[in-house]
């Protein structure tokens, strides 16, 4: 035994061994995004040829990656703070009477 115990000990042989060049610009546009003139979604459009939701999806993954968070773990868990509380707040508008 080496002394380790945990998930973080195994490899998940689903993750790859490194974030893909695309990965790392996602995580360095969400970084930057508000310093593009127009809207987030034009700079999506034109930085990476993808929509909004598409990009927001893969956005999604990624920042559930343990490599997202091992590159720049500050900002993964403010995007995974953001994304829970946009969650929550479309959970508690679906859950309101009608009026």
């Amino acid at each position: 035994m080496d002394g380790t115990s945990g998930s973080d000990s195994i490899p998940d042989p689903a993750e790859p061994a490194a974030l893909t060049v695309r990965d790392q610009s996602m995580l360095a546009f969400e970084r930057r995004w508000w310093k593009h003139a127009g809207a987030k979604e034009q700079a999506i459009r034109a930085e990476f040829g993808l929509s909004a939701a598409r990009y927001y999806q893969i956005l999604g993954v990624v920042i559930d990656s343990r490599l997202a968070v091992a590159h720049d773990p500050m900002l993964v868990k403010r995007l995974q703070r953001m994304r829970d509380a946009r969650s929550r707040a479309r959970a508690d508008r679906s859950l309101r009477p009608a009026e």
